[in-house]
């Protein structure tokens, strides 16, 4: 009874729906328009309860269907730790806990990101409409989550043909089409799948266009029409055993018009320049399915590439940039016994980040090679208590740019250890514990594209390390889940490079609490999230400029979500409140002043025609009182419009969904 209360507990803190609400799961086996079923979870994580997943937040099914014709945004709605800023994707950053995504490991299929491209661009533009499952792991990671887990990692899996086929069918497919009235944004996606004697095929492809949107004030933001293709092209074979390779490709393009900086507000004037953003993943995969015994391997191989070309900008000149990751992973899972395992192996990858322009002289960048070896136990040695416990070994070589293409670029090489470890105590079958620790060798980053203008200095330049600890418990019975945790994330030597070209490391702190608590009955559920972060810079408080690429401002943030079926009308109905509190981040300077704080509503419906059960249709209402904010994890909330005009969220909007399975 006891560790099925803690499979029940674990995530609880930070969780959405699909793990929080066990109170609606028995309906949701029965009724499709509320997808959260715990099991699924389970199924797509078989080892969720493990103690390293303790504090994991999951996406719930439900939340990225309903995000699949929105943005990031949209798909972390209703989590309060995690914070995405910036009105359009090209714009929006991730900061979990008030770290930003740079310093997490994150993989899509399995295949490592370089999150590293011009800072006023984001690597983070995901479609959510390609996931299948998300997962966030603050803090501390465990040894398998590749190198450069700092502060953690994000885990995206994109959807298999089983996803979208009925039982036993071998062919079908799902069509969207949507419309939002400000921005006049229209969508539409069409995914096709089939199978045939262990053989899948998926093919799934995406177009947004729309014009500049206008925040709550009636202003209209310039360079935030939507011009958006993506893609997905699987193949998979699974055997009688349940062994699978799998082969994937997916690409995203976003091409339009942007404001000179994409995540600053309205421009004037000639403060415009044509973006062509390109993210591509390539993806090779083997499972053996052997969920039993000393040999369970696994093989991931592929490559993730982010370009960011600007043709053009108001002074002449043309940029062309690439970030790119080639990666392996080799593991095996040694099952000890049901509840026990230990996962071991090696990894290695290539990252690159170049840039090609006419303020260059040629090609000019960086590159990193990194190899690791790993092993994560993951352990219940009794009913009450579960352990994981983990340590990896990295070995690093640096190559600097070489500006002048002399053959003299800095060389170096770094290498450490990290160790994480996580405990959680089930005191009673409703009470328990946890807490967690991580110390992690990064080695060195590479630097942003648009940065490679001048002959570098890098003599300062350091290895960074990270720290993470967490402690926390949950509380659940009868239809209450509560929760709370402490954290507390320190980084050194995040690097930074002057204005004189000198590369140096600095120290960056996040550190607060979350809390949680969801009500869930037998046709709905209510639930409250709150995060609260004071990060420092080289310890004192900073403002955004300088926090760039290491966390943000965030301050006291909130999300509050209720959601109702009305079983008789075919209908289900719900809101969300997000809002941030006044921000006071310590700096006290001409031209910055305390972060405004906000509140906005959003109301939804969704109908299923019982005349057409394969068709669902939802409406939204998003900012329902029209109100002119940013959110708190958008670029210089805190900085006078004079000197940063900020980038703010769309007003009132009011969107239809139209989702046919067949």
């Amino acid at each position: 009874m006891a560790r099925t209360s803690s499979i029940r507990l674990s995530g609880l803190l930070c969780s959405t729906a699909l793990t929080l609400i066990t109170a609606s799961a028995a309906l949701a086996e029965e009724d499709d328009i509320l997808s959260l079923d715990p099991i699924v979870v389970k199924q797509r994580d078989p080892i969720g309860n493990a103690a390293d997943r303790a504090t994991s937040i999951y996406v719930a099914d439900a939340e990225i269907e309903r995000a699949a014709m929105g943005d990031l945004k949209d798909l972390f709605a209703g989590i309060a730790s995690v914070s995405v800023g910036g009105g359009i994707p090209i714009a929006q950053k991730i900061f979990v806990n008030g770290v930003d995504m740079l310093n997490l490991a994150v993989q899509v299929d399995g295949i490592s990101q370089n999150n590293r491209t011009f800072h006023h661009v984001s690597a983070n533009a995901f479609d959510p409409g390609l996931m299948k499952s998300v997962r966030v792991d603050p803090g501390v990671a465990p040894a398998d989550a590749g190198p450069r887990a700092l502060a953690g990692r994000v885990v995206m899996e994109t959807i298999d043909a089983e996803d979208i086929l009925e039982d036993g069918a071998t062919f079908g497919g799902q069509s969207r089409l949507s419309y939002s009235s400000n921005g006049n944004t229209a969508q539409g996606s069409l995914t096709l799948a089939g199978r045939s004697g262990g053989f899948e095929i998926l093919g799934y492809a995406k177009r947004a266009t729309g014009s500049n949107y206008e925040d709550g004030g009636g202003v209209e933001i310039s360079g935030s029409a939507a011009n958006l293709t993506a893609g997905l092209l699987k193949f998979a074979y699974e055997g009688d055993q349940g062994d699978r390779i799998e082969l994937s490709f997916q690409e995203a393009q976003d091409n339009e018009l942007r404001n000179i900086r994409p995540n600053f507000g309205p421009s004037s004037g000639a403060d415009f320049a044509t973006y062509n953003t390109r993210r591509r993943i390539a993806s090779l995969r083997y499972e053996s399915g052997n969920e039993s015994g000393l040999w369970d391997p696994s093989a991931t191989l592929g490559f993730s590439e982010i370009n960011v070309d600007r043709p053009s900008d108001p002074w002449g000149d043309s940029t062309s940039t690439s970030s790119n990751t080639y990666s392996l992973t080799l593991q095996n899972d040694f099952h000890l016994s049901d509840s026990n395992t230990i996962t071991a192996g090696v990894d290695y990858q290539i990252r690159e980040s170049s840039v090609n322009a006419t303020w260059t002289n040629g090609k000019t960048g960086e590159e990193s090679k990194n190899l690791g070896i790993f092993a994560q136990a993951r352990l219940e040695p009794t009913d009450r208590l579960s352990v994981s416990a983990g340590l990896r070994y990295d070995w690093q070589d640096f190559t600097g740019q070489d500006f002048a293409q002399s053959g003299t670029a800095f060389t170096d090489e770094a290498s450490g250890a990290s160790g994480n470890l996580s405990v959680v105590y089930d005191v009673t079958d409703s009470l328990s514990l946890r807490a967690g620790y991580s110390n992690v060798f990064g080695g060195y980053d590479l630097e942003d594209n648009f940065l490679f203008f001048r002959t570098w200095d890098y003599t300062d330049i350091r290895s960074s390390r990270a720290e993470n600890i967490v402690v926390g418990a949950d509380w659940q019975r009868g239809n209450w889940t509560l929760g709370g945790e402490l954290f507390k994330t320190n980084i050194d030597n995040v690097r930074s490079v002057s204005r004189r070209g000198v590369v140096s490391g600095n120290d960056f702190e996040s550190e607060g609490f979350n809390i949680a608590a969801t009500y869930g009955w037998n046709s709905g559920f209510a639930r409250f999230t709150m995060n609260n972060a004071d990060v420092s810079f080289n310890g004192e408080a900073a403002e955004s400029f300088f926090l760039v690429d290491s966390g943000t401002p965030v301050g006291k943030v909130l999300a509050f979500e209720v959601q109702q079926e009305i079983a008789t009308m075919n209908l289900l109905v719900g809101g969300s409140v997000e809002a941030a509190l006044s921000n006071d981040n310590g700096v006290y300077e001409s031209y910055t002043r305390k972060q405004p704080g906000y509140g906005v509503l959003n109301l939804f419906a969704e109908y299923s025609p019982p005349s057409l059960g394969n068709l669902t249709i939802r409406t939204a209402i998003d900012n329902v009182f029209d109100k002119q904010y940013a959110d708190r994890a958008t670029y210089g909330t805190e900085y006078i419009s004079s000197e940063v005009a900020t980038l703010n969220e769309p007003g009132r909007n009011i969107s239809v969904v139209a989702t046919l399975k067949f």
